[in-house]
């Protein structure tokens, strides 16, 4: 049997991923959170063989979590369903060390797939983001400038593309004005870029926001 611990914060989502789940006996969920600190304490009093896990977590998100995780002796396998697409977050989770990558428009059947696959240790990667990461291999000038960047130097490029104030992404993720715009400026410098206009042009340019 595969112990599974479901992490979204969106009661609905959860729901139907029990519904989805229920269709494979050999899947159990053990476990469920709603923020990011819930997952990380009920991974230290119980052991999951796969954690189900979302990007966009309340108090630390996905890609924090991942982080954490590594410095734990029992390391859980991580599968990440985000509602994010691939461009995004894939290749940085998969570098955090997460085991595969879904959204979730993904069919049932893959979900399931997936989550077996990954119980067993393999990576489940679809051919799209297989692509991506050879991509993301290759040495070379150009290199998309925001690689560059820090997980959450990252994670605050993608709020402030996506037209967020200072105080509204301070307020997501539990950080000071004052360090949110520390991380502009870091971000700005890195990345080569004068004003926050800039930002949003280069994320839709290369499809890190819709």
């Amino acid at each position: 049997m595969i112990k599974l611990l479901i992490a979204d914060d969106h009661p609905l989502v959860l729901e139907g991923l029990k519904q989805i789940l229920r269709n494979a006996p050999d899947i159990v969920i053990s476990g469920e959170a709603k923020d990011g600190m819930e997952v990380l304490n009920k991974i230290k009093k119980e052991n999951y063989d796969v954690i189900l896990l979302d990007i966009s977590m309340p108090r630390k998100n996905g890609i924090e979590i991942l982080d954490e995780i590594r410095k734990e002796k029992i390391k859980p396998r991580i599968l990440i369903l985000s509602i994010h697409p691939e461009e995004q977050y894939a290749i940085r989770a998969l570098k955090a060390g997460a085991y595969g990558y879904l959204t979730k428009d993904s069919i049932p059947n893959e979900l399931i797939s997936a989550i077996r696959k990954v119980s067993i240790g393999e990576k489940y990667i679809r051919p799209s983001l297989a692509e991506k990461l050879v991509d993301a291999l290759k040495v070379g000038f150009d290199k998309p400038f925001h690689e560059v960047l820090s997980n959450r130097e990252y994670q605050v490029m993608l709020l402030l593309a996506s037209g967020k104030s200072m105080q509204e992404i301070a307020k997501e993720l539990f950080l000071s004005v004052k360090t949110v715009s520390t991380y502009k400026t870091r971000i700005l410098k890195k990345m080569k870029m004068k004003n926050t206009f800039e930002i949003i042009y280069y994320a839709i340019k290369n499809k890190l926001i819709e």
